[in-house]
């Protein structure tokens, strides 16, 4: 049947297509090499919309070992925005409503037959030999000098609930130990479907199958990292995004289905009667996570094409593609969550700070310049509530704030908010994705109405027209390029009246003269202070 949605190879043909991809053929290594060079496109002050997927088709590793058979991408769903709507083929503007419409409207995936995922099948010998089974893909190491193994960092792990038979997807890392060894971490904190079932299973008496997906297409790929409800069908709501089902195979050892336009899949079963150490590894908050008890997945296949692409994502400190992935995916259903579910229409936006924090920590709140102060709060209150690992610090904000910059955030923050009356702290969170350390499990959130409260005066900078002129000329001089910085020009806050707007009319007109006359005209006595001027408004001083 013919398929509604790009495989992986269709998708890197566009993104050659569209400039956005560099395909690297001089020998790199896997282990020490690939992550830092791409990692350098996110710490090199190379702005985001310059970010390039990177394709590798020259892999070895530290012992000499080349795998002909494999090419490496990294960045290729995310590094920017414009990839990863590629990847969902739509606009970047159209990614939020294509969301919300495949989360209302899933298609049930249909399956195949024969599929290319099954061009080669190990089992048996050729995945309990050591130097064979995962030992023969090309993972790569993440964080060379911290990491202690490679870990597949894109992998789609799909389970099934015992009870329903509905399969989940979730995005978690895996940790090579052998040749038919995984270590499996599926967060717990923030309720992984996979860590559902494994409860499920647990409670049975019986090992969890599992199939580990790599190099989905992306349309499959973006749903791993989507907090969606447990007990949906992830491949359904991919089906969605799609807008027709995604075609599946049974896979051949376990009773999964899989997709059957993917690169490589691994299947086995999570121990439940046991665990194992795993890590440490670099994650997205940002700093190591260290060694902890977490599952075994042990190896009973491995399928793939003959020429296979393993996808991995950069991740650990944000922005990374990782946090990408999350933002552009998880702001509209935000906002769609307080507007819709919540009914607060003053709502404007919703953004979640990606760098170094990973989207969960700080949540800013756009809200309309007279929004009621119930509905300040009452968006406050239902963002940090949304989602349990979301929301640390929630800020609410207006329009003329620009959220994706901190330093206005903390403008507002410094004149717009009295923390007295405009800071409440809720106990009882749940520490959500963090590093192990000793700091208490459970935290809380504070809320913070950083709107105006009243008429402010203008913005104290020269006038939009008067800076587009000097702009113009600063070109002409040949100066170096520009880069204007909300606020770049002052504009009104409410507190403003005509006088003062003639005043400054005649000030820019080489008239200031007559503001001295008028200013004398309304002489008094030496007991006034700046704040007794309100008298003389509207008064005629000619």
């Amino acid at each position: 049947m013919k398929r509604s949605y790009s495989n992986l190879n269709e998708h890197l043909e566009r993104l050659q297509a569209a400039g956005q991809l560099y395909t690297v053929e001089r020998s790199i290594n896997k282990d020490t090499e690939m992550h830092p060079l791409v990692r350098w496109q996110f710490r090199g002050s190379i702005p985001e919309q310059d970010r390039k997927g990177f394709l590798f088709t020259n892999v070895t590793d530290s012992k000499g070992n080349n795998y002909e058979d494999f090419s490496v991408a990294i960045g290729v769903l995310a590094s920017n925005p414009e990839i990863y709507g590629i990847g969902m083929e739509c606009s970047v503007a159209e990614i939020g409503k294509k969301w919300l419409n495949a989360i209302k409207n899933p298609i049930a995936p249909i399956e195949v037959e024969e599929a290319p995922i099954h061009e080669l099948v190990f089992t048996g010998e050729d995945i309990t030999t050591p130097g064979k089974g995962l030992e023969k893909l090309a993972i790569p190491i993440s964080t060379p000098g911290f990491d202690i193994a490679p870990f597949t960092t894109a992998g789609l792990w799909i389970t099934k609930d015992p009870e329903t038979g509905v399969q989940n997807v979730g995005l978690y890392r895996g940790m090579l130990k052998a040749s038919d060894r995984l270590g499996a971490m599926m967060e717990r904190s923030t309720l992984a479907g996979g860590d559902v079932h494994y409860k499920k299973y647990k409670e049975r008496g019986e090992m969890m199958p599992f199939a580990v997906v790599l190099g989905a297409p992306p349309i499959v790929e973006f749903v791993g990292p989507q907090k969606l409800p447990i007990g949906v069908d992830e491949l359904s709501v991919a089906g969605g995004l799609a807008g027709g089902p995604i075609h599946v195979v049974k896979a051949k050892t376990v009773d999964l289905l899989v997709p059957s336009e993917a690169q490589v899949i691994i299947e086995g079963y999570i121990d439940t009667t046991n665990v194992e150490p795993e890590g440490p590894f670099g994650e997205s908050h940002g700093y190591m996570q260290v060694e902890a008890y977490n599952m075994i997945a042990n190896v009973t296949a491995i399928t793939r094409r003959k020429k296979a692409i393993i996808t991995s994502i950069i991740s650990q400190v944000t922005p990374s593609e990782s946090s990408v992935i999350k933002k552009v995916a998880y702001e509209p259903l935000f906002l769609d969550h307080l507007r819709t579910n919540l009914n607060i229409k003053s709502v404007k936006g919703v953004s979640l700070h990606e760098p170094l924090t990973n989207l969960r920590k700080f949540v800013f709140i756009t809200m309309e310049r007279n929004a009621p102060k119930t509905e300040v709060w009452r968006a406050l209150m239902g963002v940090s509530s949304y989602q349990p690992a979301v929301g640390k610090f929630c800020i609410a904000i207006n329009d003329d704030i620009n959220p994706e910059n901190v330093d206005q955030v903390l403008w507002a923050m410094s004149y717009r908010c009295n923390p007295i009356k405009d800071i409440q702290i809720l106990n009882y969170r749940s520490q959500g994705h963090a590093p192990h350390t000793d700091i208490e499990e459970d935290e809380s959130t504070m809320l913070v109405d950083a709107t105006l409260k009243c008429d402010f005066p203008p913005v104290a900078l020269p006038k939009q027209e008067y800076m587009e002129r000097a702009k113009e000329i600063w070109e002409e001089l040949g100066l170096p390029s520009l880069k204007p910085e909300t606020p770049w020009f002052g504009y009104s806050l409410g507190n403003w009246n005509e006088e003062w707007e003639a005043a400054a009319k005649r000030a820019v007109e080489s008239n200031w003269t007559e503001n001295g006359i008028r200013s004398k005209f309304f002489r008094k006595e030496s007991n006034l202070t700046q704040h007794d001027c309100p008298e003389i408004l509207g008064k005629s001083w000619k």
